[in-house]
């Protein structure tokens, strides 16, 4: 995602309160691939119910992305690309498809949060991603699971 004008200076002004934050940037992103997506998902983040995410680590790789970090901090973009919140990495385990938990299903927060839930969306929304990319779902496909904590909402928009 390209920094626009309005994530620099979200992201600044928070540099301002935390300035030891400076040196733990990682990205600015929306989540899923679709404007319904990206709002839905975000509202649970912003509600306290979301605290994990899901990354195809086949397609992460390709696109010559950095990996999520322990400490990393990401401004939540809404889906008309607007700075609405900051999380923190907490936690990142890259893990075949198959071996994702209950546990990490659950911080999902998605769906009714269950694991068997979780690995239909998850299916559907990956073979939708690799489609794009004219590749097929495996079930073995490693999974990049990161969990983080809500630091801050932005209040301007």
């Amino acid at each position: 995602m390209t920094l626009t004008p309005q994530i620099t200076k979200y992201w600044e002004a928070y540099l301002v309160q935390h300035p030891e934050a400076a040196e733990r940037f990682d990205s600015a992103w929306a989540f899923g691939d679709n404007p319904r997506l990206a709002d839905e998902l975000l509202a649970l983040v912003l509600s306290g119910i979301k605290t994990g995410t899901a990354q195809n680590y086949e397609l992460v790789e390709a696109k010559g992305l950095p990996l999520p970090f322990i400490g990393g901090l990401s401004v939540l973009l809404d889906s008309g690309g607007q700075p609405r919140a900051i999380i923190e990495t907490t936690q990142v385990e890259v893990v075949p498809f198959g071996e994702v938990t209950a546990e990490f299903a659950y911080s999902e927060g998605e769906d009714d949060r269950s694991l068997e839930s979780w690995r239909h969306e998850h299916e559907v929304f990956f073979t939708r991603e690799l489609k794009n990319e004219g590749k097929d779902f495996d079930p073995d496909m490693r999974v990049i699971c990161e969990n983080f904590r809500l630091v801050h909402v932005n209040q301007d928009l």
